[in-house]
Parts: C-alpha cells; sequence; structure tokens
C-alpha cells in the first residue's frame, strides 16, 4: 500500500495535482474536504466534536486501506486545529500494515496564493475564499505547515503547471 501524503497551504493546488496523479495512476483520491464538509455539515468548524470526529474518519479509511492494501492519495492542508502529531501518527498506522508514506509538500508565493483564493471553483468545497481571513490566519498556517514531516517531494506549485507536478508526484512514487 502506497499513501501519497499530499499537503501544503490553502490554494496551493492539492485537489487539482491530486485529481491528476489519480488519473494517471488509477489509485483512489481521499481529499481532505470530503470529510471536513460531512462533518462541518453537523457541527461547527473547529469545535470539539468536529475536530474528533475528522480525525477518526481520516484516520479510519486511510488505516482500512492499509490494512486492504489499496493504495490512496491524501490531501491536507495543516491548520491549528489538526493536532501536530497527525502526519506521524498516521504514517506510523500505514507502516504497521506494510504500507509507505510518500510526503509531498506543495509550496506557492503569498501573492499567487493570494491570486488563486477568490477562484470560482473553490467554492465547490467550502474553501476558504476571503484574502482578509486568510491574511489573518496565515501565522498560525504557516506555523503548521513549518511542524510538518520533511517531505520526499518538495513542488512549487506557482511556478510548476499541475500537469509537470503530477508527473513528478508519479515518479516519486515509483522510485
Amino acid at each position: 500500500m502506497q499513501l501519497v501524503f499530499l499537503h501544503g497551504p490553502v490554494a496551493a493546488g492539492k485537489l487539482t495535482i491530486a485529481r491528476l496523479v489519480a488519473e494517471r495512476t488509477g489509485i483512489a483520491l481521499f481529499h481532505n474536504h470530503l470529510v471536513v464538509d460531512a462533518v462541518a455539515a453537523v457541527f461547527p468548524f473547529g469545535s470539539p466534536e468536529f475536530v474528533r470526529l475528522r480525525e477518526h474518519f481520516w484516520i479510519e479509511t486511510i488505516a482500512a486501506a492499509a490494512r486492504e492494501g489499496r493504495s490512496l492519495i491524501f490531501t491536507f492542508a495543516p491548520e491549528p486545529s489538526v493536532a501536530a502529531d497527525f502526519p506521524e501518527r498516521l504514517s506510523a498506522i500505514v507502516a504497521a500494515a506494510g504500507g509507505r508514506v510518500l510526503q509531498v509538500a506543495l509550496t506557492l508565493s503569498d501573492a499567487e496564493q493570494e491570486r488563486r483564493l477568490v477562484a470560482a471553483d473553490r467554492a465547490a468545497f467550502g474553501k476558504l475564499r476571503s484574502v482578509e481571513l486568510l491574511r489573518g490566519l496565515r501565522p498560525g498556517l504557516a506555523a503548521c505547515l513549518a511542524a510538518m514531516p520533511a517531505p520526499d517531494l518538495r513542488i512549487d506549485s506557482g511556478a510548476t503547471p499541475a500537469g509537470e507536478a503530477a508527473d513528478r508526484i508519479v515518479a516519486a512514487m515509483r522510485a
């Protein structure tokens, strides 16, 4: 089992690139907003039950895939309501099931992030679209990104076309 743990800041293109990797490999895509949106329909974002259930669904789904030997791509945006040790715990679960984690970090400049943030397609999953709110959250988000495990692959998604980024991830998966 291989878990592609694709993380990066808001509007870095995680879902766009993950979809291309899924198309190229046939591997399932489990993007974070599937669970975020489901749990947020019942509990406010960041509330104790939201945080507990979101992590539970993420971990249980990925652990089940690891036990079944089903590779998948998981998109993740590090932010303060997620436990700091979540990536390490998830990696340990995958490793215990005999799987491998490929840590992929996307980066982009603040200017490019703000340009992308207001794109209409971001509304599909209730994603953050306010530049003003992003600017207020940016210091906390940056600290969470800095605490992520060292990536196996780092891609500047502001300077790398999505197709090329996907090709680099696929090549790293096969290496």
